[in-house]
């Protein structure tokens, strides 16, 4: 990070360390009641799932009355509950989320792997996480709306933006962070981390 990010991030710690601990407290309670909901699954050593892995909780959108692009659409059960609670929050402020994409198994991924990299093989590695370490196989990983760029500027690419946290979910690849992040900006891709980490 920036080392300008740093200072400003210590400055609120030490400015309010209290609050920080008793967050720092509920997210390590959470990650112990619930482990996959923190797990780092991304292109570091130690970040990857087993091609087997399937989340023991999933739950179907399928007739749930959430806008879905196909069915067949699957979460864990926190992450749908959450995804529920969000969804009635934006429409009442007249915004459809629409879930484009949600669990994906290790047999898919490779296959999203297979086909982007015949679309786009120069920026393949950027775009389209590899099996065993997308976040879509934990099941809590969710995209939203058209999958491009455009997203951002879009009604429900602005709500999510400043909304998801208060639901639980973050944003995994923000804008400028592509040498943290390993990818691309997303500005669809949200995964459910938990009200207290979010």
């Amino acid at each position: 990070f920036p080392a300008e990010e740093v200072a400003l991030v210590r400055g609120r710690i030490e400015a309010n360390s209290g609050r920080f601990l008793a967050l720092l407290a509920a997210v390590e309670a959470a990650r112990t009641a619930d482990p996959l909901l923190l797990k780092r699954v991304d292109k570091e050593p130690g970040g990857a799932l087993g091609e087997t892995f399937v989340p023991s909780d999933l739950v179907a959108l399928d007739g749930t009355g959430l806008s879905i692009s196909r069915p067949g659409h699957q979460l864990r059960r926190p992450a749908f509950e959450a995804l529920r609670e969000m969804d009635a929050a934006a429409r009442a402020d007249g915004v459809t989320l629409l879930v484009s994409s949600s669990y994906r198994s290790y047999a898919y991924q490779k296959a999203v792997v297979a086909r982007n990299a015949s679309d786009d093989g120069t920026n393949a590695a950027l775009l389209t996480a590899e099996p065993g370490r997308s976040q879509h196989q934990l099941g809590t990983a969710i995209d939203f709306g058209s999958v491009t760029d455009a997203f951002a500027d879009t009604a429900a690419g602005r709500w999510l933006a400043a909304n998801a946290r208060r639901f639980g979910f973050s944003l995994s690849y923000p804008r400028g962070m592509e040498s943290l992040t390993g990818y691309l900006w997303e500005s669809w891709h949200y995964r459910y981390i938990g009200k207290e980490a979010a």
